[in-house]
């Protein structure tokens, strides 16, 4: 357990160095931007990357892998192609119900708790 913990961890550290990296470069290669493009762009290299390690870990029978790739790096990189995986898997098993339910309440009720913690937060410090 403790050894998957660590790959985890040096994973993340690793992914979440990426992700900044990756924003930066996109920061200074496009400029200050109003819409949000180093997010949507790591979130939408990042579900391409899951889709593949995905595959390519099971067909080569590497899943040891999973916990160091998938979780780590992927997972510090963004989030959401974990998001993007879990979902694709309801749907592939037929789940579309619960798919669109996942999909549903994760975009909205992620939303309504960052707006309540902004406000709790605005009530705490004022």
């Amino acid at each position: 357990m403790i050894q998957t913990l660590l790959q985890v961890a040096l994973g993340g550290a690793i992914g979440a160095s990426a992700r900044y990296l990756a924003g930066v470069a996109i920061l200074r290669g496009f400029g200050e931007q109003a819409f949000p493009l180093g997010v949507i762009t790591v979130n939408i290299v990042g579900s391409f990357l899951m889709g593949v390690l995905v595959v390519l870990l099971g067909v080569k029978g590497l899943a040891h892998w999973n916990a160091f790739l998938a979780t780590g790096i992927l997972g510090g990189f963004t989030t959401f192609s974990s998001f993007s995986l879990e979902a694709w898997r309801l749907m592939e098993t037929g789940r579309h119900d619960l798919a669109a339910l996942y999909i549903g309440l994760s975009v909205a009720v992620s939303l309504l708790s960052l707006v309540a913690g902004i406000h709790l937060m605005r009530l705490v410090v004022a």
